[in-house]
């Protein structure tokens, strides 16, 4: 773990990445856009400043260190690079920023196991912080549960639009997403394998009720989202959403089968 004491690698990325990826500048736009676009860049700096501090005193595996680093830089690149800024006019666009949010960023962060760094550098509060978000995960059930109707929520056209056009809207969006996808996937991924059937029933529930949504995005005749979004950006975001947003929830949902499957086999030879 001596590379830790190095430059944290989110810092290191972040200056060897072009200008134009972080063209959604937090000091650009209007008043409004600045306030909230800072403000998320601050937030993601506070949560990465505690977990690289907290690294120096609980000292992760190099695996999951990376884990995190890569995932918080995955993270700032699609809050503040081009792609946030495209999603104002493209549902394409949009869709991407949330399918990275909801089964890229949330399961790394999740597989990078940050809790006991932050626990190390804010003590007992921010783990009386956490406790009562821990008791939901327990049971991946309801943790699917909240996140689909978050995920419904926002989808809806008057919300979605709603979002696009206030940053601070948008900014809490992000956010929903980013919390119950996290409580989601820390639900299943940190799962033992006496809950493997509900689990694999909780996968199984998200994987049907996005690919609806996606397909309902996919066929309608019109655009959903307004007339300023185009039709085929529309069925495009669906088809993201639906086809490769699945992919992440099958291959968790074919990692629970399995575990489940192995628990069967070793009870039957017992």
């Amino acid at each position: 773990m001596s590379v830790i004491a190095g430059m944290p690698l989110t810092l290191i990325a972040l200056l060897l990445l072009p200008t134009d990826v972080l063209a959604h500048s937090p000091l650009g736009g209007s008043d409004q856009e600045r306030l909230s676009n800072g403000l998320g860049a601050l937030v993601l700096f506070v949560f990465w400043l505690g977990y690289s501090t907290g690294a120096f005193r609980v000292r992760p595996a190099l695996t999951r260190w990376l884990l995190f680093q890569g995932a918080t830089l995955i993270a700032v690149v699609s809050v503040l690079g081009p792609l946030d800024e495209l999603a104002e006019t493209s549902a394409a666009a949009h869709m991407t920023q949330h399918m990275l949010m909801m089964v890229v960023i949330a399961p790394l962060w999740v597989l990078a196991q940050p809790l006991p760094q932050w626990a190390a550098v804010g003590g007992r509060p921010v783990i009386r912080l956490w406790t009562p978000l821990l008791r939901v995960v327990r049971d991946p059930l309801p943790a699917a549960a909240l996140h689909a109707a978050v995920i419904w929520v926002w989808h809806a056209p008057k919300l979605y639009v709603l979002a696009l056009e206030n940053p601070w809207w948008h900014l809490i969006e992000h956010a929903c997403f980013l919390l119950t996808a996290s409580l989601f996937w820390w639900s299943v991924l940190r799962s033992s394998p006496g809950t493997a059937p509900r689990t694999l029933l909780a996968l199984l529930f998200t994987l049907m009720h996005t690919g609806f949504l996606g397909a309902l995005l996919t066929f309608a005749n019109v655009p959903l989202y307004g007339e300023a979004r185009s039709l085929q950006s529309q069925q495009l975001a669906g088809l993201i959403m639906w086809v490769l947003g699945g992919l992440p929830y099958l291959a968790a949902a074919f990692w629970c089968g399995h575990r489940w499957f192995r628990q069967l086999l070793r009870r039957s030879v017992l």
